[in-house]
Formats: C-alpha cells, sequence, structure tokens
C-alpha cells in the first residue's frame, strides 16, 4: 500500500510538471511574437520618417529656395513706346512717328493705346497756285500676339484700329490768302485706319526692348478739295523703342530660404 501511494505521487508530479512546461512554452512563443510585432512596428515608423525627410529635401531643388505653390507662375509687363517709320503714300515720301501704351499678358500678348503722326511730301497744287503736303494723324486699339517670348529674339503680329484726320499744310502759311485759310480748316477729312503689321522683337534687358517691322496702313476714302489722294494706303517700315517692366511676377511663388 505504501509502495502504491507513493508511485501515485509521484504520477502526479510528474503531471503537474508537464502542464507548468507547456505553460512556459505557450509564454514563450508569446513573447516571441510581441517582440516580432514591436520590430514591425518600429521598422514601418522608421521608413515612414525616412521617406518624409526625402519628400522635405527635394522640395528645396536649389538649396536656395523652397518651393510653397506649384501653380505655373503668370508674368505680367506694361511699357512706353516710341516709334518711327518711313513709306509711301501715292508714291511720294511719307514719315511716321508713334508712341503706345501698352499692358503685357504673360509675354504673350499685348494690348494698348497707340497713336501716329504723318507728313507726306506730296506737293500738289491747291488754290492760288500754292504746293501743299500732307499732314495727319490716327490713334486707337493696339493688339500684338508674340511668338517664342521666351526667347531673346520674338516675333509678333501688331494690329492698329483707330480714327484720325487728315489736312493740307505748307512751309509758309503765310501764302494763303484768307479765303483759302478758312477754306483749308474747313477741308479737314476724318478717316478710319486699320493697320496690320510683323515686327521682330529684341529683348535687350528686362526693362527694355527694341522693335524692328513693317506695317500695311488700309484707309477710309478721303475728300479733300483738289486733292488727287483718296486714300492713305501703302507700306511702312521702321523701329522702335519699349521701356518699361515686361516680367512682373517672376518667382512670386518662392520663398527664400534664410
Amino acid at each position: 500500500m505504501h509502495s502504491s501511494a507513493t508511485f501515485e505521487q509521484l504520477r502526479c508530479l510528474l503531471n503537474i510538471n508537464l502542464s507548468a512546461e507547456r505553460q512556459i512554452k505557450k509564454f514563450n512563443q508569446k513573447s516571441i511574437k510581441m517582440k516580432q510585432l514591436k520590430s514591425i512596428i518600429l521598422l514601418v515608423l522608421l521608413v515612414n520618417w525616412f521617406s518624409g525627410f526625402a519628400q522635405d529635401l527635394s522640395q528645396d531643388d536649389s538649396g536656395d529656395y523652397l518651393e510653397f505653390n506649384d501653380r505655373s507662375n503668370v508674368v505680367h509687363g506694361v511699357y512706353l513706346g516710341l516709334t518711327t517709320h518711313f513709306g509711301e503714300i501715292k508714291n511720294e515720301d511719307t514719315y511716321f512717328a508713334g508712341l503706345k501704351i501698352a499692358y503685357v499678358a504673360n509675354q504673350q500678348f499685348e494690348v494698348g493705346f497707340a497713336g501716329t503722326v504723318f507728313y507726306s511730301e506730296q506737293e500738289f497744287i491747291t488754290v492760288g497756285n500754292i504746293e501743299n503736303d500732307l499732314i495727319g494723324g490716327y490713334g486707337g486699339l493696339h493688339l500684338e500676339p508674340i511668338l517664342f517670348s521666351k526667347s531673346k529674339v520674338n516675333m509678333s503680329f501688331p494690329m492698329l484700329i483707330g480714327v484720325g484726320a487728315v489736312g493740307y499744310t505748307t512751309d509758309d502759311f503765310h501764302d494763303f490768302d484768307d479765303d483759302f485759310i478758312n477754306d483749308e480748316y474747313d477741308d479737314v477729312d476724318v478717316i478710319f485706319v486699320f493697320e496690320p503689321g510683323i515686327n521682330a522683337l529684341f529683348n535687350v534687358s528686362r526693362y527694355l526692348q527694341i522693335e524692328a517691322g513693317v506695317k500695311y496702313r488700309m484707309s477710309s476714302k478721303i475728300k479733300l478739295a483738289t486733292s488727287p489722294i483718296d486714300r492713305l494706303n501703302g507700306f511702312s517700315g521702321g523701329i522702335g523703342v519699349k521701356v518699361g517692366v515686361f516680367n512682373m511676377g517672376r518667382n512670386r511663388y518662392k520663398k527664400n530660404v534664410q
């Protein structure tokens, strides 16, 4: 009986040891899984941090500036221009001088006002056998599309649509008698003008531009007493200068990094 009780006690102790070993093994497996999970979480956090750091570095493209808006810049400009042209009216030499002021949209299109005065050596005979020249002026809307605006040399197609007046003049106003002076002042006709052209534009600097080109002038019909001219149509060619700011707004979406 004593040996049987001892054997039973040993078996119970063995069962308890086996159960304890199984519990310890399960606990160790759970610990290993927890460590693996912690390692995975740490790795994910490190990857996210490195990705954000690399993205911040890529935003500083020059080392001096930091982009904070990727919208394309819209460049504005405004200028005052002076032009001089030479041409012909009715096969006689004619001289033109012009003034214009315009807004430039993104270095691609101009809109503004342009005015021109002219003098033509017609020397036709009027009342009293007096030789007269033709003088006049016109002005109106200026439009000018621009090609190759990012280059040093651009091409443009200026257009003027306007109204003006034309009349007689002479080198010596004392040659007119009173009656003809009254007739001469009354005999000034209104004209409507459309003048397209083609220009080459040379970008000297941000504030200066030189232009050279040709234009063709078309006018409405005019009626001047004893004048053989009925229209002012004809070619003219010349040069001009534009003074202003042509690229306001550059780098407006970049901030200097101090």
